[in-house]
C-alpha cells in the first residue's frame, strides 16, 4: 500500500484536500493510506511515506524536506489545485509522479 503525507502550516486546512484525495482513490480502487500534518511533525510522521506534499503555504521548506527525505518523493501541491480542494488531480499528479 502507498502512503502519501501531506504537510501544511497546522495541518487543519488540508484535512479537507486528503478527504477528496481519499474519495479518489476509492472510485479508482487503489488502497493509499493518506493523511495531513503540521510540517513541524515531518520527521516523525513522513520517514514511511512514498511521497511528501507539501501544502502551497510551506512551499518555501520544500528545499528542506527535500534535505531531510533525499529519497523520497516530495513536492508542493499546485495553488491551483490546492485552492480548489481538487482531489483527484493533486493524487493523479502524485501517482504518475511514483510511476504509477
Amino acid at each position: 500500500m502507498k502512503k502519501i503525507v501531506l504537510l501544511c502550516a497546522a495541518g487543519m486546512s488540508t484535512s479537507m484536500l486528503v478527504n477528496k484525495m481519499r474519495e479518489h482513490a476509492k472510485e479508482i480502487n487503489q488502497e493509499i493510506e493518506i493523511d495531513a500534518y503540521p510540517i513541524s511533525d515531518a520527521t516523525e510522521q513522513a520517514s514511511d511515506a512514498d511521497a511528501i506534499l507539501l501544502g502551497p503555504q510551506v512551499r518555501f521548506q520544500e528545499k528542506k524536506i527535500k534535505e531531510m527525505f533525499p529519497d523520497k518523493n516530495v513536492s508542493t501541491i499546485d495553488m491551483r489545485d490546492y485552492g480548489t480542494m481538487n482531489g483527484k488531480k493533486v493524487l493523479e499528479t502524485t501517482l504518475k509522479s511514483l510511476g504509477e
